[in-house]
Parts: C-alpha cells; structure tokens; sequence
C-alpha cells in the first residue's frame, strides 16, 4: 500500500494524511462551534423570556463557542502550507494529522461543554 523511494524520506500517498488533519481541523472544530453556539443560543432566548435585563451577559457563550471555529482556521491555514508534494515524508504527515485531530477534537468536546454550560 505505502510506496517508498530509494531515498526514503518521501513517498506517495503522505500528502493524503496531512490533508486528513486539515480536515479534522476545519470540520470537527466547526462542528463544536456550532454545537455551542446552537445551545448557548437556545439558552439566551430562554433566559430572555424570564429576565430581559441579563440577556447581554448571556452572550458570552455564544462568543466563546464562534473563536473555537476560528481556532480550526487558523490551525488548517497553518498546515496546509507545510503539505507538499516534494519532500514530504510519513512522520510529518502523521505529524500533521495528529495536531489536526487534536486541535479538532479539543474544540469539539469544548463546544459540547459550552453548549451545555450555556
């Protein structure tokens, strides 16, 4: 499955599992923020309901749920201008996939608690 060159230090398929963590970066982040701000906001109507006057307090969430889509971004942006096609070996691939991930699934399980926080 994985083709290596004589030289060792790049092969085929590596671009493949640094565009994953892009991916894991963009899409799991958004998925959090929209997740938190979806039931921040569901929060702020109900509390709206009961006191009008401590709505402007209770947007706070939303906002901290909408800079962990941006924190995806930014990660993405980042690392999809170190994947390239030449000399791109498989520990920077994985390297690559494994910070997407991790900043993915960081601001996913954030937006969850947000969301119920909020």
């Amino acid at each position: 499955m994985f083709i290596f060159q004589a030289s060792g230090t790049q092969t085929e398929g590596a671009a493949f599992f640094g565009f994953m963590g892009v991916a894991f970066a963009l899409i799991l982040s958004n998925f959090g923020a929209a997740y938190g701000t979806c039931k921040s906001s569901l929060g702020i109507s109900f509390s709206g309901i009961r006191f009008p006057d401590k709505v402007m307090k209770s947007v706070f969430p939303v906002i901290m749920a909408g800079i962990l889509g941006i924190y995806g971004l930014i990660i993405s942006v980042i690392l999809i201008q170190k994947v390239t096609r030449e000399n791109y070996p498989y520990h920077k691939a994985f390297s690559h996939l494994a910070s997407g991930m991790c900043c993915g699934l960081a601001s996913l399980a954030s937006g969850l608690a947000i969301g119920i926080v909020g």
